[in-house]
């Protein structure tokens, strides 16, 4: 069992560790990064042993197979992740950066700037890839972090922590910048939910229940990420060949991911043309169309429910709706989305610019795939989540999303 004391253990060594810090210079955190990614590599045999022991766990337990895909790690998933920690090493430096900054009519020089949290904590579930990621992301940003994974990862991230940790020291940094949250019963979640004061920023990273459980019941600042149930537009006047691939990518390139898009809508216009085609090339890819009438009049379709409307589906399936207008597909994006990632497929300016104004997503793509959405395909580096909230941060989080402001203010004397 783990209680408020064990997780204020660990975030006083947290917050220590943030005051050493908030003081490195770029240099040496990226000394540290470039370790950590070394230390990943070196490692791998050990880290993918353990990640052996959590896969056949999870498959023993019947866990689906988009989950155990996600908790899964190789060679080449390790290769990313330390990759992720150089590229996150090559990135500008957030902190001190001036914000903006003016000199005031009485003589004051303001200048607001970026400064780190302090202690980030992460709760997620799976994937831990994310292990990696955060470390990575928040060690750069200048704050400590608390990672609490799922029990399903709890070896993984057991070995991805430890070579962390030894890497962070032999770069001259305490090795408490990076910490497990003991404790593999919800308890320690809960403590960890409680622990304002001692944890500045809280995000959690999973299913749609964990996200919803930390929003509501934790005391600590939360930034929220969300679920992705992902719209594809197919207007009538786009190009039929970049929407068949943009459709084919969003859905098949990996389906237990969050900027997969999971619904797709048709203009009637193209109902002939191209929905035969785009729902004959998704079930060779493997999916199950779940669709409304008109396209459940298609052989192998599914009837389509209110419920496959809004389901993020990590897997490979898909809801389709054969829609009259693009006012009617920006309605039933605004009733079903999660305001994640929706895409448009169009060549028609006009209708381009009308979806982007009228979809209230974090991201809202134009002739590309949903895919797309990712802190490292905008350049962020390595990102810490995808918000879907509109305070503070929003869309894929790298290094900026990260810190707070302060003001400095310098004067000569002044008093008012």
């Amino acid at each position: 069992m783990t209680n408020l004391e064990d997780v204020r253990v660990v975030a006083l060594a947290a917050r220590e560790a943030s005051h050493v810090l908030a003081l490195a210079t770029r240099a040496q955190k990226d000394r540290a990064l470039e370790a950590m990614a070394q230390a990943l590599l070196d490692r791998s045999e050990g880290i993918l042993t353990a990640n052996a022991e959590d896969v056949a766990r999870a498959e023993a337990q019947g866990t689906p197979a988009n989950i155990v895909d996600r908790l899964r790690l190789t060679h080449d998933r390790l290769a990313d992740m330390a990759q992720g920690l150089r590229e996150v090493a090559g990135l500008a430096d957030p902190v001190g950066e001036v914000v903006r900054g003016s000199t005031l009519a009485n003589g004051l020089q303001l200048r607001q700037v970026r400064v780190p949290f302090g202690v980030v904590a992460m709760i997620y579930e799976a994937r831990p890839n994310v292990t990696a990621d955060a470390a990575g992301i928040c060690l750069k940003s200048g704050n400590a972090v608390l990672l609490r994974g799922s029990a399903s990862a709890r070896s993984s991230n057991a070995a991805i922590v430890t070579a962390l940790r030894e890497a962070v020291v032999s770069a001259g940094l305490p090795a408490d910048v990076v910490q497990l949250v003991p404790g593999e019963s919800h308890d320690s979640v809960k403590a960890l939910m409680r622990a304002r004061g001692l944890v500045d920023v809280l995000i959690p990273r999973g299913g749609a229940g964990l996200i919803r459980s930390v929003v509501e019941e934790s005391t600590v600042p939360v930034i929220e990420t969300g679920v992705g149930n992902c719209h594809v537009y197919v207007d009538r006047a786009a190009d039929l060949e970049k929407a068949l691939a943009i459709v084919l990518n969003a859905k098949t390139h990996r389906t237990s991911v969050c900027n997969a898009a999971e619904s797709l809508l048709v203009h009637q216009d193209l109902v002939e043309d191209f929905l035969p085609t785009v729902v004959r090339e998704l079930q060779s890819a493997g999916v199950t169309v779940h669709g409304d009438p008109a396209v459940a009049a298609l052989e192998g379709v599914l009837p389509a429910t209110e419920e496959d409307y809004g389901c993020e589906y990590l897997s490979l399936d898909i809801s389709a709706k054969v829609v009259g207008s693009l006012e009617e597909a920006i309605a039933h994006i605004r009733r079903y989305s999660s305001a994640h990632t929706d895409a448009i497929v169009t060549e028609d300016l006009s209708a381009a610019q009308r979806f982007t104004a009228a979809v209230d997503s974090a991201a809202v793509l134009v002739n590309a795939s949903t895919r797309f959405t990712d802190g490292g395909e905008f350049g962020f580096g390595a990102e810490i989540g995808i918000s879907t909230q509109k305070l503070h941060a929003r869309g894929p989080m790298g290094l900026p999303e990260m810190t707070s402001t302060k003001y400095v203010v310098t004067g000569d004397g002044h008093v008012r």
